[in-house]
C-alpha cells in the first residue's frame, strides 16, 4: 500500500464523472462517450449520436461547466474546437432527463434553449454545487 488515495480527483469530480454517465444513460448511450475535469472550472463533455439537421456533417457534443451548466455545441474546424449553440439554462445540475429532453429536441430540429450564456452561479460559490456532486459519486 502507498498511501495515495484511491480516487485523488475526489467525490466532486467523481461525481461529476457518473452525472455525465446518467445524461448518456438517459439518452441511451453505453459505453464511454464522456470525459470530467476538476477545474476549476469544473467541466464535462459528452459526444452525442446523431446530428443537428442544421449541422448534418458536424459531431455534436453535449457541455457543462459550474458556471453556465449544459450546452449543446458542434465540432468546427477541428475536433477539439467546439461552437455552443444552445444552453439549457436554469439550473448547473439539472436532471438528466431533463439534458435528454433538451438534447432529443435538438436533435429534432427544435431550437430549445438560449444561444447566450447566461453565468448561473460563480466557480467557488458556497452553494451546495460541490455537495450536490458528491452525492453523485460511488
Amino acid at each position: 500500500m502507498t498511501g495515495r488515495p484511491e480516487h485523488p480527483e475526489g467525490a466532486p469530480v467523481r461525481g461529476l464523472r457518473r452525472y455525465v454517465g446518467a445524461v448518456a444513460a438517459e439518452l441511451g448511450m453505453t459505453g464511454e462517450h464522456g470525459r470530467a475535469e476538476g477545474g476549476p472550472p469544473a467541466r464535462g463533455h459528452l459526444a452525442v449520436r446523431g446530428h443537428l439537421p442544421s449541422f448534418p456533417d458536424r459531431v455534436v457534443v453535449l457541455v457543462w461547466d459550474e458556471e453556465y451548466g449544459w450546452g449543446a455545441a458542434v465540432a468546427v474546424e477541428r475536433d477539439d474546437d467546439l461552437a455552443v449553440l444552445a444552453y439549457l439554462g436554469g439550473e448547473v445540475l439539472p436532471p438528466a432527463a431533463a439534458v435528454a429532453a433538451f438534447t432529443r429536441a435538438l436533435l429534432r430540429g427544435e431550437h430549445p434553449g438560449d444561444p447566450r450564456p447566461v453565468r448561473l452561479r460563480a466557480v467557488g460559490d458556497a452553494d451546495g454545487l460541490v455537495d450536490d456532486l458528491g452525492g453523485y459519486a460511488p
